[in-house]
């Protein structure tokens, strides 16, 4: 079962981040590098913001992050959601590519069990829409 429900609608890629989602499809975690200056960015972008390189490379993200901050959610965004709610947002941090951030689920942990700096371990999520995209579980202390 999925973390959030079908009807909740998955993401639609847009022609800057369509490669990121492409590669979440064939369930690869990657992240847009300059080729120039080396910086990760994410969400992806047509330019470097550090250098204004117009070149860049997607790069294999590890499978592990932190909870670099988290909200827990108690009012329903959107009425699919109202019946799992509490559920939690969470900022994954990826030290290994420059401190690099994606937003998720962390999908096996209960509100209280969520913490800035706990380990989390990337897996894989089919939405509503038919798209994959990265989901995370709790990982070892």
């Amino acid at each position: 079962m999925a973390y959030l429900p079908n009807e909740v609608p998955g993401p639609r890629p847009t022609v800057d981040d369509q490669v990121f989602w492409d590669y979440c499809q064939q369930q690869e975690l990657r992240f847009q590098r300059c080729t120039a200056c080396q910086r990760f960015r994410h969400p992806p972008a047509p330019v470097c913001p550090q250098c204004r390189s117009f070149e860049s490379e997607w790069v294999h993200a590890p499978q592990t992050g932190v909870v670099f901050s988290f909200t827990i959610v108690h009012h329903p965004a959107h009425p699919a959601v109202s019946t799992v709610t509490p559920y939690n947002i969470v900022i994954v941090d990826f030290p290994e590519c420059d401190h690099t951030r994606l937003v998720s689920n962390l999908i096996d942990a209960l509100p209280e069990e969520v913490r800035i700096g706990m380990p989390v371990v990337l897996v894989w999520e089919t939405t509503g829409n038919g798209r994959v995209v990265p989901r995370f579980k709790k990982g070892n202390d």
